[in-house]
């Protein structure tokens, strides 16, 4: 009962994304209701035909044409009509998957960072293409069989209760066995495909993760592995697969199984009838031809069972998607924030696990235009730090103040606006390079792009390619180095020229002599703006203002470099480690 009421939620929150197309609904079911009606309308003419054929030399072939006539009028008519229906249905559907693949994308741009750092990528891209395309499927079948074989099954119960009540009554009653076989199979249908579409998304992730990270596959010699993992999945995924079209394959036999024990029904009662004059010949075949017609709705709905069934599992994943809960709204904070670089992180405290503590109890105070390093050992929150300056995450306890301004108290476009922000790890996208160097900036010059690119020394790389800025990058840069990628990463950067900087590693994949190169573009860069640099070498944070060496989400240590190396502390042994001042 929980599982048809869950079903039957699921259906109905799908057709609230067919209201605004409520007048195509209309007309595909006009269309619907007249073409069945013309189809129901042949078996008539048909039989009037054959009482016309009363034996060898007494045919009445004036009235058998008349018929004919309109026996074609009928036909020709339901094909157009059934034409219109399918154009309308089609219609509803495609508008219908646009809105929610639309809604479920838009859903994407306003989750929290924690719902893509939390769900596997490829997961998330199966959801948003297959499972929508799954639902398409299902609702096309779903669409068109529905309207049809309602309209079929009450108009042909209505000829035959018309032509002779009893028969009409014999074969209603036969109905519900139809219905029960129907139900019985699509409960089994149901929990399989469910179980099809998690394992495909499972699936899915695996692939993205291998395709995306094929070098280091290769480099650590995962194929094997990766194979075996797969097999695994594809395993589970096949006797799934196996059971799923197991129980759909018994809907069509097991149906026409009861079609045929109606057909025989009315063909006995019917014969009966006839023999004892209750009806003629022809309303005799006009009645064998709605026994067909009846049951023929209930064999396609139960064979549309199928689809109808995975679209369901399908659209239970998206409607997952899209009542995740949202980043809270910031229609009512600040956009215009009186800027003067100052930062201050009060009593900071913030964790991704709440069972486990990273940042406890943080303080800093950053004045305008000053640079700032933050060093330290591998998960010691130093990029975490930045998820928060960022609001990519909200603190737990405490609060971030920019330019004097609390961080939650202004728009996060604003916020993220002011900021300039370089990473280890690089993103570009399929397009040209001249797209990409534009990414964060409208309406700009090619003279601006191609000074953002001399000032990260990008631009000789660049002339060398075969179009230039009209070299189209493959998906995520995959047809130049991690050294160029890197290079148009910060020539994007400088070209927005913001407020505020935040280099996480920015140098971390180039040359030492194009790092020093860039080192100089970052420092005039740098020049009056307030900066927050992660890095591992220490090298390229000598000239920092404040280092802040960090240990377990503290800060334990803080001053410039000399300061530190007297102190003979912690960054002093980092330093030392990496240099082998020691000896």
């Amino acid at each position: 009962m929980n599982h048809k009421r869950k079903n039957t939620d699921l259906f109905k929150r799908l057709l609230t994304y067919t209201r605004p197309y409520r007048m195509d609904m209309l007309l595909a079911l006009l269309c619907a209701l007249f073409g069945v009606t013309c189809s129901l309308l042949s078996p008539v003419l048909i039989g009037h035909a054959v009482d016309y054929i009363i034996g060898p030399g007494n045919v009445d072939f004036p009235k058998i044409f008349k018929v004919l006539v309109r026996l074609a009028l009928t036909i020709a008519g339901g094909a157009l009509l059934q034409w219109l229906m399918t154009y309308f249905t089609n219609k509803i559907t495609f508008q219908t998957v646009k809105d929610l693949r639309t809604q479920a994308f838009q859903k994407l741009g306003r989750v929290p960072l924690k719902y893509i750092d939390s769900n596997s990528h490829g997961d998330i891209i199966n959801t948003v293409v297959n499972d929508i395309d799954t639902i398409s499927d299902g609702l096309l079948q779903g669409f068109a069989q529905l309207f049809t074989g309602l309209v079929t099954i009450l108009g042909t119960i209505g000829f035959m209760l018309s032509i002779n009540v009893g028969i009409g009554l014999a074969v209603i009653f036969l109905t519900p066995l139809s219905l029960f076989v129907a139900s019985f199979i699509s409960k089994r249908i149901y929990n399989k495909f469910s179980e099809q579409s998690k394992i495909r998304g499972e699936m899915s992730g695996l692939i993205e993760e291998m395709v995306g990270n094929q070098k280091v596959v290769k480099t650590f010699s995962y194929e094997n592995r990766a194979i075996e993992r797969f097999g695994e999945i594809n395993a589970r995924l096949y006797d799934c697969g196996v059971l799923a079209q197991f129980y759909s394959s018994l809907t069509n036999p097991c149906t026409r199984f009861v079609n045929g024990i109606v057909y025989a029904v009315v063909g006995l009662l019917g014969a009966f009838s006839a023999i004892e004059g209750r009806i003629t010949i022809g309303q005799l075949s006009s009645f064998l031809s709605y026994a067909n017609q009846y049951t023929k709705p209930f064999n396609e709905i139960s064979g549309v069972i199928t689809e109808l069934q995975s679209a369901l599992a399908s659209a239970k994943r998206v409607f997952a998607m899209i009542d995740e809960e949202v980043e809270p709204s910031d229609e009512d904070k600040l956009e215009d924030v009186r800027f003067d670089g100052s930062v201050i992180i009060e009593d900071v405290s913030f964790s991704y696990d709440k069972n486990r503590s990273l940042i406890e109890n943080l303080n800093l105070k950053v004045k305008p235009g000053s640079k700032i390093a933050i060093v330290g050992p591998t998960g010691c929150g130093k990029t975490t730090i930045i998820n928060l300056l960022m609001r990519f995450y909200d603190t737990d306890r405490g609060n971030i103040l920019v330019s004097g301004v609390d961080i939650k108290d202004m728009k996060r476009k604003t916020l993220r606006g002011m900021y300039g922000m370089v990473l280890q790890d690089t993103w570009l996208f399929s397009g040209t390079i001249r797209d990409n160097i534009a990414y964060g900036k409208q309406n700009v010059t090619e003279e601006e792009i191609i000074a953002a690119a001399k000032a990260a020394h990008a631009h000789s790389f660049i002339k060398r390619l075969p179009q230039g800025y009209d070299y189209v990058i493959t998906e995520e840069g995959g047809n130049i180095s991690q050294g160029q990628k890197q290079l148009l990463s910060i020539a994007r950067v400088m070209l927005t020229r913001p407020k505020m900087l935040i280099l996480d590693e920015a140098t971390s994949n180039i040359d030492t002599r194009t790092e020093i190169r860039v080192q100089k573009a970052f420092d005039k860069l740098m020049e009056g703006r307030t900066s927050f640099i992660v890095a591992h070498r220490l090298s390229t944070i000598k000239e920092a203002d404040v280092i802040l060496v960090m240990n377990n989400g503290k800060i334990i240590e803080q001053g410039n470099h000399e300061e530190l190396l007297l102190e003979g502390g912690f960054y002093a042994q980092l330093y030392n480690s990496q240099f082998d001042v020691t000896g």
